[in-house]
């Protein structure tokens, strides 16, 4: 199951990143396909991108509201939160550990042999702060003369986007240098930060610092596809405490917000089946999963 969720997580990867004349162009995809919202965090600005960000897009909508109601322009463009609003609602943070570039990005840094390290489960409240107010509050009220806002954010903060655009896009365009200053270079010391981190401990942007992994946890408790636990079969071993790459404790809080459903717990930890995938309320038993069926004759 693990190989399968890695196929899934680079063939999702191309797909939203597959065009690749760039190199020839040396400009950014602007073809009928960027209408597109990208299920994980994938830069609008990187330029083998075929899809925009919805963190992005979720910005440009707070960041224009004031100015389109004072013009009287009512259409003020929900299609990205009724995207990634369905998306939550059928797989939650499922989207984190299945379909998100920056997070396959980390769990190959995580890869690379050093000393490993926890991060502290109270960071995980920063990303719900940066939801709030980087995305959607200051956007819509830190506004210039126009009343338009800034993507703070995107402008100040996201390191998928200094990876994606940020530096590929000044050695495409020699014409861009000019302009990088000491915004760039902050952003790049927040990458290699985090870069760093990545290598040490599990995920830490995705568990710390990602507002649409902070956005799909709401749907948690709600999601039609998650893991479920039978606690009759549990037997409070602990095993899924030590495989889990977001630092869930399984059999304590089934329906943390922070489970990413990469099923490492139920494939690789629990041996008595007592963890299952469940899809609308009808549970998928672990064992049916890992075992191929075997046909008896009567």
């Amino acid at each position: 199951m693990e190989l399968g969720r890695k196929w899934v997580q680079i063939v999702i990867a191309f797909l939203t990143n597959g065009y690749w004349g760039f190199p020839f162009t040396r400009t950014i995809y602007q073809g009928p396909l960027k209408v597109v919202c990208s299920p994980g965090l994938n830069c609008y600005s990187c330029p083998a991108s075929t899809t925009y960000c919805p963190i992005g897009a979720l910005q440009q909508l707070m960041l224009t509201m004031r100015f389109n109601l004072e013009n009287a322009q009512y259409f003020l463009g929900w299609y990205v939160v009724g995207c990634i609003g369905v998306v939550g609602s059928f797989l939650g943070r499922m989207v984190c550990g299945w379909a998100c570039p920056f997070g396959f990005f980390q769990e190959m840094l995580y890869k690379i042999p050093s000393r490993k390290f926890g991060v502290p489960r109270i960071l995980r409240f920063l990303k719900y702060a940066i939801l709030a107010f980087m995305v959607v509050l200051l956007p819509l009220f830190v506004v210039n003369e126009f009343g338009m806002g800034s993507p703070w954010f995107c402008k100040f903060l996201c390191p998928a986007g200094t990876l994606e655009a940020g530096i590929p896009l000044p050695i495409m365009q020699p014409g861009l240098r000019s302009t990088i200053g000491i915004l760039f270079y902050n952003k790049l010391v927040i990458l290699i930060a985090f870069i760093g981190w990545s290598v040490m401990a599990s995920r830490p942007f995705c568990r710390v610092a990602c507002p649409l992994g902070a956005f799909y946890a709401l749907f948690s408790r709600v999601k039609l596809v998650k893991l479920e636990l039978d606690l009759q079969k549990c037997t409070q071993c602990k095993a899924c405490h030590h495989v889990c790459p977001m630092g869930v404790k399984f059999n304590e809080s089934p329906d943390d917000a922070e489970c990413i459903s990469c099923m490492a717990c139920m494939n690789q930890a629990c041996k008595f089946d007592a963890i299952s995938l469940s899809v609308g309320g009808i549970p998928l038993r672990a064992g049916d999963i890992r075992k191929p069926a075997v046909s008896k004759e009567v």
